[in-house]
């Protein structure tokens, strides 16, 4: 695969790196006397030169011969320097601020690439925000590389978003400057079914030599496995089981392990690593989802290394997960992911190996950041109006719009309740009983049960989904947000109607973003113009808004840190237990409608695919 990502490609500049390496053409910049973190060996050399040269790595050892009068030297002694860290997977949208915004976040931390997967924005807008979106990486110097989206709507035929990804778009896509692979793909059940549509977005993907990420969580590590990754999928940062990394490493797959905001699961599957005696090339470090102010204040792939290294990790193993391992997953270890002549001159500086905090970062050949500030250009992003305009709910939403009603003659239900698991993507089914008033079900705050509904907001098609969710412990008012995977359709959840009517109309007439509401009142709002999933602020903004929203959030009795991200999955139908859509209740375990009460049957049939040939 040709890399469009830096500076120069090789093949442009192989004479001047070797006139650098040589000395008779001098480098543009040297660093000297460094303590090179060496990820090829696994070992730290001391008093070590790097040449750099057209963006790229001329020379490492000793690079006298290579300082010439007009050479930048940076004197790197008593500091460590690595190849720039990677995110191997990351959703840009959830951090709900543009590509240019999360750039100016992550590369003082030292994240000089990403893997992005703008499922997000796609299920909103389409191919179209995708390419909006790698048009707002170019504004930065990070290397943003995009993953083309593969399924969307994430479960066809259980939900309806604003766009279709089929073997069509796909084939399409892989021919964009910017993409480079296919995004997660979570339809397994559809893999493991041999569906058409989805193998032939694979066949897609494997006919342009592209890379195939993956979404396997299910804990099984036998047939369906091996028929996972028999079918093209390379790497999976789905796994929650120490057993399920290292199944999937030893058949060949990259273990992603994932520590964002709130899916935290590294810490307990890296045991995988730490107690077994293997070979760990196989192992990434990814965040998938960071918010903001985890971005502002603990940093990005920097934070999940030192927290890997408090785990137990060697950090030298800790820095190859987020830099050779990676770039070796998407084929890209002979342009990136190492100090070592010949690559992308993408490095970072830091003084004590076992607790790493960037000072300074380089991205080909560029000093881009230094103690914790960019002080590279980042151009301000135009996006275009239609991301603006994606509000289409299609119909008045009235505290009549939330009731259930009960069935004929009952007094009180027994009801299928989402209950939540905090800082966890899977839920349970919870069988509770609830009252019936004057024919309809109601909230019971007292069994921490509310009410919830996804209105589609793409399509203007009326449709809704309603339930009851247990968790989150709201003791009065609403919260609503159209941040709700991977649809993203509007998403309220409250103690009574009105409530839940006026914070699903605040977010319809804003554009998009979440809000709580209590006694008739908006308490907070943070406003996503951009498809209702991003801000055009800076991060530090974003994040003040969501720590007010979250305080709002506790007035209204929540008990759980961010409710808003655990709440934004609820609608995710391809992770278990319990799911709801614009289009019903769906049970994940067998992947067919359910009805809300046990003993009715239910009125909607199994959903296929609508993928395309």
């Amino acid at each position: 695969m040709l890399n469009k990502f830096c500076k120069k490609p090789l093949c442009e500049v192989t004479q001047t790196l070797a006139k650098t390496a040589m000395g008779t053409e001098k480098a543009e910049l040297v660093i000297r006397n460094a303590r090179l973190v060496n990820v090829c060996t696994a070992e730290i050399q001391d008093g070590m030169d790097v040449a750099i040269s057209a963006g790229r790595i001329a020379l490492v050892g000793d690079a006298a011969h290579c300082i010439g009068e007009n050479t930048r030297v940076i004197d790197a002694s008593g500091q460590y320097i690595a190849p720039g860290f990677i995110d191997s997977h990351t959703h840009v949208e959830c951090s709900m601020i543009t590509v240019s915004e999360y750039a100016r976040a992550v590369v003082p931390h030292g994240t000089t690439a990403i893997f992005m997967d703008p499922h997000e924005i796609c299920n909103v807008c389409g191919p179209e925000g995708v390419k909006a979106m790698i048009n707002d990486a170019n504004c930065s110097p990070l290397k943003a590389i995009a993953n083309a989206p593969s399924c969307v709507p994430s479960n066809a035929g259980f939900e309806d978003s604003g766009s279709h990804i089929g073997p069509k778009e796909v084939r399409e896509m892989m021919t964009w400057d910017g993409i480079m692979g296919l995004g997660e793909m979570m339809s397994y059940s559809m893999v493991l079914d041999a569906d058409p549509g989805i193998h032939n977005e694979l066949a897609e993907t494997l006919k342009a030599d592209q890379v195939i990420t993956g979404h396997y969580p299910v804990e099984e590590t036998g047939a369906g496995l091996n028929a996972y990754i028999a079918s093209g999928v390379r790497c999976c940062h789905e796994s929650v089981r120490a057993v399920d990394v290292l199944e999937k490493m030893r058949h060949g797959m990259y273990a992603q392990l994932r520590y964002g905001s709130v899916w935290q699961d590294m810490p307990v599957i890296i045991r995988a690593i730490l107690d077994n005696h293997i070979d760990d090339r196989f192992a990434c470090l990814v965040s998938d989802d960071m918010q903001p102010d985890t971005l502002t204040e603990e940093g990005h792939m920097d934070h999940i290394v030192r927290r890997a290294v408090r785990e137990g990790l060697d950090p030298i193993k800790a820095i190859q997960f987020v830099t050779i391992n990676p770039a070796s997953c998407f084929r890209m270890d002979h342009e990136m992911g190492s100090i070592t002549p010949g690559k992308c001159a993408d490095i970072v500086f830091f003084s004590d190996l076992n607790d790493i905090r960037v000072t300074r970062t380089i991205i080909d050949g560029e000093i881009v950041a230094e103690n914790g500030k960019m002080i590279a250009e980042i151009r301000k992003p135009v996006y275009p109006s239609f991301v603006f305009d994606t509000m289409h709910v299609g119909h008045p939403i009235t505290p009549e719009c939330f009731r259930i009603a009960a069935p004929a003659g009952t007094d009180h239900v027994k009801a299928r309740v989402i209950g939540i698991i905090p800082n966890h993507l899977e839920n349970n089914e919870c069988l509770i009983d609830l009252k019936v008033r004057n024919g309809s079900v109601e909230a019971d705050p007292q069994k921490d049960v509310v009410k919830m509904a996804v209105f589609e907001r793409h399509q203007e098609t009326g449709t809704k989904g309603y339930g009851f969710v247990k968790g989150f412990g709201l003791r009065k008012g609403a919260i609503a947000q159209t941040v709700a995977h991977d649809a993203h359709n509007l998403l309220v959840a409250g103690t009574n109607d009105e409530d839940m009517a006026l914070a699903a109309n605040t977010l319809t007439d804003c554009g998009g973003g979440l809000c709580a509401v209590a006694d008739g009142k908006v308490l907070a709002l943070v406003r996503l113009p951009i498809a209702g999933l991003m801000s055009e602020l800076p991060a530090v903004q974003v994040s003040e808004q969501l720590k007010k929203l979250n305080d709002a959030c506790k007035q209204l009795g929540c008990v759980i840190d961010a409710p808003y991200m655990t709440m934004a999955y609820i609608p995710l139908a391809c992770v278990p237990e319990l799911r709801l859509t614009n289009r019903g209740l769906v049970d994940c375990r067998t992947f067919r409608f359910t009805d809300i009460f046990t003993d009715m049957e239910t009125p909607f049939s199994d959903a296929k695919s609508t993928a395309g040939e």
